[in-house]
């Protein structure tokens, strides 16, 4: 594993370091840049960015029209604010009309920590994804978080882009044939026995699961779902037929994202048992990120018991 950093990091990295090559990008925010990292453009194009104060609603409306007149506008806040309380303006006023939007979340997930459940946002995947039209993307590492950027950047359409607080080891750069493309799964790890499909901070944990179940002669492969929606169905279909079984990891909800997307489309396909793992229907609670984390059971010990009963399953 390569250097570790936090994807919110990267990504306001990414903004300026891309800024000259797209003159109509354009970053909007509600009063949270020091913590979505959006700082560093507000410092350097000024005259590019707009603090919109604590209206997250007029925000996207106010993205909405910037797109309208070609724009590229990258929205910010926290993840419970871009997905949950500005949800309404997301889907009539940028989504229905198809405008260029990119609403990003920052702080997604338990791991904003002592910030508690109110923040702790594990209904935006499923909130997102269920808009129609909507590009729903989360990067795992710091490598790929570029790459989303750039590939938003080039996307005409509506998009919601989850980031990370914590810090988070570079996995990707290092792994073999690696390559990023919207709406494509990528393969990190080859194996024959089960499929661990992961997204965000649990691609990580489904490498270092990977690593236990070898150690107990178990063959998982691990796909790196890095776009939640479109749902890479070849990737799905592929590794139900090889493997004949799936689990899921997500710092999410069990429920509307990535576990049920992969679920529906095995049932639907090739259907092979499909355990979910990652945030029962429970709220967060207020701790350090990574005793939050374990508390949950969002650990690479429990994703590899979860591999093993989705084996178990298959034999069954």
């Amino acid at each position: 594993m390569g250097e570790k950093k936090a994807t919110r990091a990267v990504y306001g990295e990414c903004l300026v370091e891309y800024a000259g090559q797209y003159p109509e990008l354009v970053v909007l925010d509600a009063d949270l840049a020091s913590a979505t990292m959006t700082k560093s453009f507000a410092a350097a194009y000024p005259e590019r960015f707009f603090d919109m104060g604590i209206a997250e609603a007029d925000m996207m409306g106010f993205a909405a029209g910037l797109a309208a007149c070609g724009k590229k506008p990258f929205a910010n806040s926290f993840a419970i604010f871009t997905a949950g309380r500005a949800w309404e303006q997301v889907r009539n006023s940028i989504a229905y009309p198809r405008l260029n939007v990119k609403c990003v979340g920052s702080h997604g997930g338990l791991s904003v920590g002592e910030d508690g459940a109110t923040h702790q946002c594990v209904e935006d995947l499923a909130l997102m994804s269920a808009i129609p039209g909507m590009t729903v993307v989360n990067p795992c590492d710091g490598n790929e978080m570029r790459a989303a950027v750039k590939a938003l950047l080039e996307y005409d359409g509506p998009a919601y882009l989850r980031l990370g607080r914590m810090a988070v080891e570079t996995v990707t750069d290092s792994a073999e044939g690696y390559s990023f493309e919207l709406g494509k799964a990528a393969k990190l790890r080859e194996g024959t026995d089960v499929t661990i499909c992961a997204t965000g901070l649990m691609v990580q944990r489904a490498l270092a699961a990977a690593d236990i179940l070898a150690a107990k002669g178990v063959s998982a492969r691990v796909l790196d779902f890095h776009t939640i929606k479109p749902l890479d169905a070849a990737a799905v279909v592929a590794a139900a037929r090889e493997t004949g079984c799936i689990v899921t990891s997500e710092e999410h909800s069990v429920m509307g994202g990535l576990g049920s997307a992969v679920a529906a489309c095995a049932a639907e396909n090739c259907p092979v048992p499909v355990v979910r793992h990652g945030v029962e229907d429970v709220f967060g609670r207020s701790g350090k990120a990574e005793l939050v984390l374990e508390h949950f059971g969002l650990t690479a010990g429990v994703l590899a018991e979860k591999a093993l009963k989705a084996i178990e399953l298959k034999k069954a």
